[in-house]
């Protein structure tokens, strides 16, 4: 029977991944502060960086902990990207429904990343907390997970809300603050004085009616990242439980996803140029979570009837490597399967 990997919370180790994280989110606010679109170029090279920081702190692991722990560490980090395929394409839809430009899209993802961070941390003690009450907890998450695989497998795209004002999360903020109507440059919230300025604007006389009295206004930005931020607490319910099935971990399980995160604004540029063309990621995808399912409920029947089947760290690595590829190599060799 395989045994848990547990290396606890070195100090060095500790200091090491958060000294890589700081200089990771210093470079990242700088190289992308300007209101200006990412090219596919840029986006590109942006994500092979983000790739190799996360490899060097693989690296770091290796020689520290050993190649058990680096696999743990980089299957984790891998199925996270996997995973986030289908939160970005939620992401994209969200953007085109309230119409932000491309040159606002990275200011509304570096906050949301900012919130996928915090909500992370808190789903990892949670869920690795709840870990400790006995395997019955992972047979749950394997449930949670295969639940997931299931609904995106009998949904496809039918299940993308269309009308965004319906949303929970988007009322939410109207009711927490009220709304103006179009983009006041790249502000998130403007004050009553701007917005009597923007109504001043012959374009905008027709609005004068429609805004409630406020101090403070809403702009769509703010309404978006609302949206965004809550569609990602709603996706790391499924990734959370998927990642723990690699590892139990929790200093594991949250830098894989931290290194995961961190390149996911410039991977979302990446991925919106690719869309078209990976039609079969998606299915991959699908595939991945009913293997972490099974993962899941493999390790929990050996805790609870002492099989001795289980998957190791580094088989668990090749298989997410492996599905993941032939869902991109399908992708371009049956481009034309899917519209």
């Amino acid at each position: 029977m395989e045994e848990a990997q547990h290396i606890g919370m070195p100090p060095e180790t500790l200091a090491v991944f958060i000294g890589i994280t700081l200089v990771s989110f210093f470079i990242d606010f700088f190289a992308h502060r300007d209101d200006k679109p990412i090219s596919l170029r840029g986006a590109v090279l942006w994500s092979i960086f983000w790739i190799l920081t996360a490899l060097i702190f693989a690296g770091y692991l290796f020689v520290h902990h050993g190649e058990p722990i680096m696999s743990l560490f980089l299957a984790g980090y891998v199925l996270e990207k996997a995973l986030s395929v289908d939160n970005l394409f939620v992401m994209m839809a969200i953007f085109s429904w309230f119409s932000v430009p491309e040159g606002y899209r990275h200011r509304v993802l570096y906050w949301g990343i900012l919130g996928a961070i915090v909500f992370r941390g808190i789903f990892v003690v949670i869920g690795t907390g709840l870990l400790v009450l006995g395997p019955w907890v992972e047979l749950v998450f394997a449930g949670i997970v295969a639940f997931t695989a299931v609904m995106m497998l009998k949904g496809g795209d039918d299940d993308e809300i269309e009308d965004y004002s319906d949303h929970f999360a988007y009322r939410l903020a109207k009711k927490i603050l009220p709304a103006y109507p179009k983009l006041v440059g790249h502000n998130f919230i403007i004050s009553h004085a701007q917005v009597e300025e923007e109504l001043k604007k012959e374009a905008n006389k027709d609005l004068v009616s429609k805004i409630e009295k406020g101090a403070y206004y809403a702009t769509p930005l703010f309404l978006c990242t609302f949206v965004v931020e809550f569609s990602d607490v709603m996706f790391a319910f499924d990734s959370v439980p998927a990642v723990i099935a690699v590892s139990q971990e929790p200093l594991i399980i949250y830098s894989a996803m931290m290194f995961a995160i961190l390149g996911l604004r410039t991977m979302y540029f990446v991925l919106e140029a690719m869309k078209k063309y990976l039609v079969h990621l998606e299915k991959a995808v699908i595939f991945l979570l009913f293997f972490i399912a099974g993962k899941l409920a493999l390790n929990a029947t050996d805790h609870l009837f002492h099989h001795g089947y289980n998957i190791s760290p580094i088989n668990s690595l090749l298989v997410v490597l492996a599905i993941l590829v032939i869902g991109v190599v399908a992708s371009f060799i049956w481009p034309g399967d899917e519209e």
